[in-house]
C-alpha cells in the first residue's frame, strides 16, 4: 500500500470513527464506500466487524451509566438468531431486489421522519422486542445492515439520546461479535488484513474520540434528526450499489 492508498484509508478510517462516535451506528456505511476500491471486498468486511467491535466498545463503555440490559437483551438475542436465518435466505432471494426494497423503504421511512414532528412513543413488550432483533438480524444477515432495525425501534420509543444509543449499541456490538466469530471460523482473518487493522486503529479512534465529543453537545432532537439522515444515507447506498456502474 503506497502512501496516497494508505492516506486515503487512513481518511476513511477517522471519518468512519467520527460517525460512530456521533450517532452510536454507520461506521461500515462509511468506509465501505472508500475501502472497496482500494482493498478487496473480503479484508473491508473483515475490517469493518473488527473496528465495530472497538467503536461500539468504546460507546458501551462512554454510555455505561444509562446501560440498561434488560432493555438490550431481548434485541440481541434476536439478532444473534436472525443473522444465520438472513444469511441462509440469501441463497434463494435476488439480492438487487431486495437491496433496492430496502433502500426505498428506508428513505421513506427518514424522509417522513425528518417532515413530521417528533414522533410519540411506542410503548414495546420482550416478545415484540425478541422478534424486533430477529428481524434485525435477518436483514443484516441479508444487507449487512445489522443495525438499523433495532435503531429505528428505540427511536419509536421516544428515549433520550443517550438510552437509545445504551440499547441499540450493546445490540451491535453483539451482532460484531458474531460475524466476527463466523469470519474466524471461515478463515477470512489474514495477517495483512491484522497489519491494516493495526494501522487505521488509530485513526480510528481519533475519529470515535472526537465524534462523541459533539455528541455531547447536542440535543435529543437533533440526534434524532442525525440518525435519519444516516438511515437515509443508508437506503441511498443500497440503491446506488445495485446500479450497473456502481463497485462492487
Amino acid at each position: 500500500m503506497d502512501a496516497l492508498v494508505f492516506t486515503i484509508f487512513a481518511l476513511a478510517a477517522l471519518v468512519g470513527g467520527f460517525v460512530s462516535g456521533f450517532s452510536g451506528f454507520a461506521m461500515g456505511l462509511v468506509v465501505s464506500g472508500v475501502w472497496l476500491h482500494i482493498i478487496t471486498p473480503m479484508q473491508t468486511a473483515t475490517l469493518i466487524a473488527g473496528y465495530g467491535l472497538l467503536t461500539q466498545g468504546y460507546g458501551i463503555y462512554k454510555l455505561r451509566h444509562a446501560l440498561d440490559l434488560r432493555r438490550a437483551w431481548p434485541l440481541a438475542l434476536g439478532t444473534v438468531v436472525g443473522i444465520p436465518i438472513g444469511v441462509s435466505i440469501l441463497a434463494f432471494l435476488n439480492p438487487t431486489y431486495l437491496r433496492v426494497g430496502v433502500g426505498v423503504l428506508l428513505m421513506i421511512y427518514s424522509i417522513y421522519g425528518l417532515a413530521r414532528p417528533v414522533f410519540a412513543p411506542i410503548k414495546i413488550g420482550t416478545g415484540a422486542d425478541v422478534a424486533i432483533g430477529i428481524s434485525n438480524g435477518m436483514l443484516g444477515g441479508l444487507t449487512g445492515l445489522g443495525g438499523v432495525i433495532s435503531t429505528i425501534s428505540c427511536q419509536w420509543r421516544g428515549w433520550p439520546k443517550d438510552m437509545q444509543r445504551a440499547v441499540f449499541q450493546p445490540v451491535l456490538f453483539v451482532a460484531f461479535v458474531v460475524i466476527s466469530l463466523s469470519q474466524a471460523m471461515a478463515g477470512t482473518i489474514t495477517k495483512d488484513t491484522l497489519t491494516l487493522y493495526a494501522l487505521g486503529g488509530p485513526f480510528m479512534v481519533a475519529g470515535l474520540w472526537s465524534g462523541f465529543i459533539l455528541f455531547g453537545e447536542i440535543d435529543d432532537e437533533t440526534f434524532r434528526k442525525s440518525v435519519l439522515a444516516l438511515l437515509l444515507f443508508a437506503g441511498l447506498s443500497l440503491i446506488v450499489s445495485t446500479l450497473p456502474f456502481s463497485f462492487r
